[in-house]
């Protein structure tokens, strides 16, 4: 392993090699650092996300890494404190009952005799009174089911940025249905 771990330090050292030393990378290191990341978040699709996370932080900061641990460890590293961030961001954000993505699933159970249409509009109101780059993030993801880094792809901004637009789009949904349902129902 040592011998892989000189080639691709070689390999991201160089500007002309270094998009092949972060395929070697990823090559050599995304299995185990996935399940050390899926050890700490539980969600499949989110411990994906936090992977990518990890392996752009490493590209950023590459110049960073003295070689005076192994390559592994200085990963692992990164892969653990993006989980942590993660985690911490899932607690913040964890208000399940306060959910909108929950409340429309309750209210459409709630009232699948005739009220779904209404609740479907009530949803698109909420939707339509967001800032336009969050109604943007929040309909790619919400309807379109895309994943943050195509988001990212098509719309230019950072995963990070992308999360934060999202939260926020549905904090301001949830907002909006909880002010608005009663009046209207």
């Amino acid at each position: 392993m040592k011998i892989k771990d000189a080639e691709i330090i070689s390999l991201m050292q160089d500007p002309r090699t270094q998009e092949k030393g972060v395929r070697a990378l990823m090559d050599a290191y995304q299995s185990r650092l996935y399940w050390h990341i899926r050890r700490i978040i539980v969600d499949g699709d989110l411990a994906q996300d936090t992977l990518q996370e990890t392996f752009i932080k490493a590209y950023q900061n590459f110049h960073q890494f003295k070689n005076d641990s192994q390559l592994y460890t200085w990963l692992y590293r990164i892969a653990t404190n993006e989980a942590l961030q993660q985690v911490n961001k899932m607690k913040k954000m964890q208000k399940s009952d306060e959910d909108p993505e929950y409340h429309m699933q309750n209210l459409i159970a709630d009232n699948a005799s005739g009220d779904a249409e209404e609740i479907q509009i009530l949803l698109q109101n909420a939707i339509q009174s967001l800032p336009e780059k969050q109604k943007l993030v929040f309909m790619m993801r919400y309807y379109d089911d895309l994943p943050y880094e195509e988001i990212s792809k098509i719309v230019d901004m950072s995963v990070g940025t992308l999360k934060t637009n999202y939260h926020y789009a549905k904090q301001k949904i949830e907002e909006y249905i909880k002010e608005n349902y009663e009046d209207n129902f």
